[in-house]
């Protein structure tokens, strides 16, 4: 595979990826806490919520700025991979001390701690072929 060829692949799978934290992020912003269920409401706990969408939301906008230049954007792309992986790990102990949460919480994390790094991976791996000093 050419470097070109990459680079456009992975720029492709990003824009794709960044659809859910871009999406889940909106719908958590537009919809709160009971966008996720209909049950109890509790108006600080939905505030919370929205402003955890709203940063979710950022940061899946910061993922689709990487696009143009992906191979150049590595410290930003690491920066967004730690974020992500540290509320993976947070989603992690909340299902250690809490149970399991439903299938799309599942999928949430894994997005986070398993998709999210394989594709920091990948960036550098573009940016070490672009010859892209990695900082």
């Amino acid at each position: 595979m050419t470097f070109e060829t990459e680079r456009r692949a992975l720029q492709r799978v990003v824009a794709v990826a960044g659809l859910v934290p871009v999406l889940g992020g909106l719908y958590g912003v537009l919809f709160g806490q009971t966008g996720l269920s209909g049950g109890a409401f509790d108006v600080s706990t939905d505030s919370h919520f929205r402003y955890l969408s709203g940063l979710l939301l950022g940061i899946g906008l910061l993922f689709w700025s990487t696009i143009p230049g992906l191979e150049t954007k590595t410290s930003l792309f690491r920066f967004l991979t730690m974020v992500v992986v540290l509320g993976g790990l947070a989603r992690l102990l909340g299902l250690w001390l809490t149970g399991v949460p439903s299938l799309t919480m599942l999928a949430a994390l894994g997005m986070e701690l398993v998709v999210t790094p394989l594709l920091c991976l990948w960036q550098i791996r573009v940016a070490n072929r672009a010859g892209t000093p990695i900082l």
